[in-house]
């Protein structure tokens, strides 16, 4: 005798929303198949005779009988599958970071994939890579840095963020160094046609030197406005012909200057800071020169000015470095320094908001 088919009772609720699923174009179609075989089953239609008239095999409408007599709608929806067993687990991770701290094979300055992936023997490369993806690790890539030694950073660092965070009344602040031995270099440079049509802007490997030439620059670290000179040296004798021309802009004002250790920057006996009272000199402090703000602009120079460039003499790097000056300030606005905590283990103070 045949097993009794399963008895499918559905609520007012569920049917509307069955017959939803059949009625809607973006239902997919393996829902709108078992929203029909439960509503044919609702209705007293037997398996057999749906089973014929949806094309499949009779245990097919049984399965979704059952499954939502005992669980509802929910049953209609598939059930999660364990999919494919993890071959590489964690354990094969740390084996591949742990060799990380070995030295390479002999002959190899560096780990890349295919050398870790040959030196653990039963891993292949692309797990390997798929590990340093997750963990953000670029073999290829390095970074520098300087860790200032000056056992007086902390007093120093703060003395200079708190110039650029809370500058004293009616005073100037400005951030002062010198760009030395700025190459002219003339190159062949343009556009070339490549074979397939595209055109690409080069610049010619080979190259002419026409000289060097130093730019004196102060920041004004409230307005953003730069100001500059060009000298051949950057002896003391140079600097302070600079700092005469910068002091002569602000006559009467009481201006915090902010500078790096060079021995240009610091004599022993400071004739020309006696002579000029309401100049104060505030030093970073040894391999800390991101704390002066004008290196910053120094590099948006650099990027926006020089590179790519060619010059015929040093005059006309001169003369490129003052037009670029002159543009700049037209749209100048001070750098927003971000410096929230200052200590020789603290990550270094960004500056954000550059102008562009």
């Amino acid at each position: 005798m045949a097993k009794p088919a399963t008895v499918v009772r559905i609520s007012e609720e569920e049917q509307e929303e069955l017959e939803g699923w059949v009625r809607s174009a973006k239902t997919e179609q393996r829902l709108a198949f078992r929203a029909r075989v439960v509503l044919a089953a609702a209705a007293g239609e037997g398996s057999a005779s749906i089973a014929r008239r949806e094309h499949v095999r009779l245990n097919t409408v049984s399965t979704w009988r059952l499954r939502f007599a005992e669980k509802g709608i929910a049953g209609l929806q598939d059930q999660p599958r364990r999919g494919r067993p993890v071959t590489y687990g964690p354990e094969t991770e740390q084996r591949i970071l742990a060799k990380l701290d070995e030295p390479p094979p002999p002959g190899h300055g560096s780990w890349n994939g295919r050398l870790l992936a040959k030196s653990l023997g039963d891993v292949p490369a692309h797990v390997v890579w798929e590990v340093l993806r997750t963990h953000g690790i670029q073999l290829q890539r390095r970074r520098s840095w300087c860790i200032s030694t000056d056992p007086a950073f902390a007093p120093k660092a703060a003395e200079i963020v708190a110039l650029y965070l809370d500058p004293p009344e009616n005073a100037v602040v400005l951030s002062v160094d010198e760009k030395p031995h700025i190459q002219a270099l003339e190159r062949a440079q343009g556009y070339l046609r490549l074979p397939d049509g595209k055109a690409v802007r080069g610049v010619s490997h080979e190259y002419k030197r026409h000289g060097t030439t130093t730019l004196f620059a102060a920041l004004n670290v409230l307005t953003g406005t730069v100001r500059g000179m060009h000298t051949q040296r950057r002896r003391r004798e140079e600097f302070l012909a600079f700092m005469n021309d910068v002091v002569a802009a602000y006559p009467g004002q009481e201006v915090h200057v902010v500078l790096d250790n060079l021995s240009t920057h610091k004599p022993k006996h400071d004739l020309w800071l006696a002579r000029h009272p309401n100049v104060h000199f505030h030093f970073t402090p040894t391999h800390a020169s991101w704390l002066n703000q004008v290196e910053v602009w120094f590099s948006i120079l650099s990027r926006q000015a020089l590179k790519h460039s060619s010059f015929g003499s040093a005059r006309e790097v001169r003369d490129r470095i003052d037009a670029f000056i002159q543009a700049y300030n037209r749209d100048a606005r001070p750098f927003r320094w971000r410096a929230s905590d200052v200590r020789p283990s603290s990550p270094r103070p960004s500056i954000a908001d550059l102008p562009k």
